[in-house]
C-alpha cells in the first residue's frame, strides 16, 4: 500500500510539474508575441560606420553628401525613415578602433528597415546621369578601409 501511494504521488508531482512548465511556456510565448506586435510600430535605428583610407575622409563625406544623403532624405519624405544624422569623432582613436563617420538612420519600424526597399527609382529621378552617379558611388566605396552596420536599441534605465 505504501508503494502505491508513493507511485501516485510521483505521478501527481510529474503531472503538476509538466503543467507548470506548459503554463510558463505559454505565458512566455504570449509575452514574446505581445512584444513583437508592439515592436512593429516602434522606431528602429541602425548605425552605419565608415572608416576611410588615410587622407580620404573629406572626399568620402563630399561624395556621401552629393550622392547618398539626397536619397536618404527622399526616404524620410516618403515616411520610411524618421531621421538621418551623421557624426564624426572629435578626437583621434587607435587605428584598430578608428572610424571617421557614423550615420544613424532611424527607420519607422523594423519591418521597413528590413524590407529590401528598391531605391533605384529615387536614384534615377535624382541622378539622370547614371554613369557619373555609379562612378562616384564606386569611388565612395573604393576609398573606404572598412564599413559596418550595427542595429541598435534603446535601453530603458528606469525599467526594473
Amino acid at each position: 500500500m505504501h508503494l502505491q501511494t508513493s507511485l501516485r504521488g510521483r505521478r501527481f508531482l510529474t503531472t503538476a510539474f509538466m503543467a507548470a512548465i506548459l503554463c510558463v511556456s505559454t505565458l512566455g510565448l504570449k509575452a514574446q508575441q505581445k512584444a513583437g506586435v508592439e515592436a512593429k510600430d516602434q522606431p528602429y535605428a541602425i548605425e552605419y560606420y565608415y572608416k576611410a583610407k588615410w587622407g580620404h575622409a573629406e572626399e568620402f563625406l563630399a561624395l556621401f553628401k552629393k550622392n547618398h544623403y539626397p536619397v536618404l532624405k527622399k526616404e524620410v519624405e516618403l515616411g520610411r525613415m524618421v531621421k538621418v544624422t551623421i557624426v564624426t569623432p572629435r578626437y583621434h582613436m587607435t587605428e584598430d578602433s578608428r572610424w571617421d563617420y557614423r550615420v544613424t538612420i532611424v527607420f519607422k519600424n523594423a519591418a521597413i528597415a528590413n524590407d529590401n526597399f528598391d531605391s533605384s527609382g529615387i536614384i534615377k529621378q535624382l541622378y539622370p546621369d547614371q554613369e557619373t552617379y555609379k562612378k562616384e558611388e564606386q569611388r565612395r566605396f573604393e576609398i573606404l578601409d572598412a564599413h559596418w552596420d550595427l542595429p541598435i536599441k534603446d535601453v530603458d534605465l528606469d525599467l526594473k
